[in-house]
């Protein structure tokens, strides 16, 4: 059998076994627990409402924190630019298809010379009869070519380009995922500290009233200077507090302008008017933490990233071998352009070419071990990933459990010792009591007030972190099917 026809044959059979050199992927298992820590606690709340993991953020019951994670979806920019890495990754996708395919190009020109006479050509040329120094030459060809992919190395890389396509679309709905949670967290945070400036306030008017009453009774020799100092100084420390508070609500409602892709200061006469701090929804069907490799499209991502890593071993591995490329011509030339389509004009060519880096096997060895470490570290990552995932959920199971507990006990504390405030009053007015002892109580009150608020809203705000850390936000599962 003729050489050709031999390397021909060669060439088919591999193309057709689809062979490509390099390790196939497979799936690193990830040990994990079957179930959570913190599951059962949470499971067993007590919730007055429900929420789907698809929207989690309409199961808190505020009209006004939907609306804002829906704007927030549509404007935020790191959504855009997550958005604009998919077309990116499409992109090299593309390419890496088209590698796998013939190319051809169309080519044409006409020319007209000018031969030099002083040249040793010129003057050969000249002693010619009849030679004319002006020279015409016209040509059309159409030229293809298409690299044969014998050991895989394109498809190879097709392989490293589709998962990083694939890893770029679950970054589109990682990044919708931290966009939910952080514009609700943001919302959340800017109710409680307007709840918190409210007992504040509430505070700042009762030691109003009461340092009016102590001037009243020091007015008539029933009270000391020096207790007239105490409730001034205590007015002053609760007054104190305001200014924390507000600094902490003008950076929380700029950053949640930024988060809807506004100007800060955009929504702010919106959400000027004090609202309850939301309340935590049940948390159902949390599943176990294998699910996560499915739920969080974070863990896929960091997957995808790792399948192209593996496959761009390959994509080294086939360097070692050589590369063959079909290319021909098909095209007509003449000198004259009334003959360039005739058939004495017709001009074709066949080419099969080689190319082996037979003396650079140095270079590629370099080149493996540069993608083998590359394969490491992702698969380093991967894992990591797959920990600290499991780790945010216990965490947020564990804060919105514990949370909550607090704000019931401080709740319950909290009715107790605005009845002992006002049993303290009574009781100084009618001297049974000192001033100090109002006072103490008005103090313990507020802490007690502003310790519940805080606690309202750090739960809400683990039950944020729980359904952001459980991949809650999308419906489908369709990328990590793929």
């Amino acid at each position: 059998m003729p050489p050709f026809r031999l390397l021909a044959l060669a060439v088919s059979t591999s193309l057709a076994a689809g062979c490509a050199v390099g390790p196939d992927y497979q799936r690193p298992d990830v040990p994990l627990a079957e179930r959570y820590i913190g599951q059962a606690a949470v499971e067993s709340r007590s919730a007055t409402t429900t929420a789907s993991f698809a929207a989690w953020w309409e199961g808190f019951g505020d009209p006004q924190l939907s609306a804002l994670v829906s704007q927030a979806l549509a404007q935020n920019l790191d959504m855009a630019q997550a958005q604009a890495r998919v077309v990116q990754a499409r992109a090299g996708l593309g390419a890496a298809n088209a590698a796998l395919l013939p190319s051809a190009t169309v080519n044409g020109q006409a020319a007209r010379a000018y031969q030099s006479l002083e040249t040793p050509l010129g003057q050969v040329l000249d002693t010619a009869p009849g030679y004319d120094r002006y020279g015409n030459s016209y040509e059309a060809n159409l030229n293809a070519s298409w690299e044969l992919d014998v050991f895989g190395g394109l498809r190879r890389g097709r392989e490293a380009a589709l998962a990083e396509y694939q890893a770029s679309e679950a970054g589109v709905v990682a990044t919708r995922l931290a966009v939910a949670a952080q514009t609700a967290d943001v919302y959340t945070t800017i109710r409680g500290l307007q709840a918190r400036l409210e007992i504040a306030q509430r505070q700042v008017d009762t030691q109003q009233e009461l340092l009016e009453k102590v001037r009243l009774l020091h007015e008539q020799g029933l009270a000391a200077e020096f207790q007239v100092q105490q409730t001034e100084g205590q007015l002053s420390q609760v007054k104190a507090s305001v200014p924390v508070l507000q600094a902490g609500l003008d950076a929380a409602m700029n950053a949640l302008d930024v988060m809807l892709g506004t100007p800060p200061g955009t929504h702010r006469a919106e959400l000027a008017s004090a609202s309850a701090i939301p309340r935590a929804p049940q948390l159902t069907a949390t599943g176990s933490p294998a699910d996560l490799l499915r739920r969080r499209p974070d863990l896929i991502a960091a997957e995808r990233r790792l399948v192209a890593a593996n496959a761009r071993i390959g994509m080294a591995i086939s360097e070692y071998y050589p590369k063959f490329s079909l290319s021909a011509l098909l095209g007509s030339a003449a000198t004259q352009s009334g003959n360039l389509f005739s058939s004495g004009a017709a001009q074709s060519a066949g080419v099969l070419g080689l190319r082996w880096r037979l003396f650079d096997f140095g270079r590629i060895n370099a080149q493996i071990d540069q993608a083998k470490g590359q394969e490491a570290e992702a698969l380093a990552a991967y894992r990591q990933s797959v920990l600290r995932a499991s780790e945010d959920v216990e965490n947020a199971f564990s804060a919105l459990v514990n949370r909550e507990a607090q704000a019931t006990t401080l709740l319950a504390g909290e009715t107790s010792l605005t009845g002992a405030r006002q049993s303290s009053f009574i009781a100084y007015q009618s001297g049974a009591a000192s001033l100090i002892e109002v006072l103490n109580a008005d103090e313990t009150l507020l802490r007690a007030s502003d310790a519940r608020a805080q606690a309202q809203t750090e739960s809400a705000r683990a039950a944020i972190a729980a359904f952001r850390a459980l991949g809650g936000g999308w419906q489908t599962e369709q990328l990590a099917k793929r």
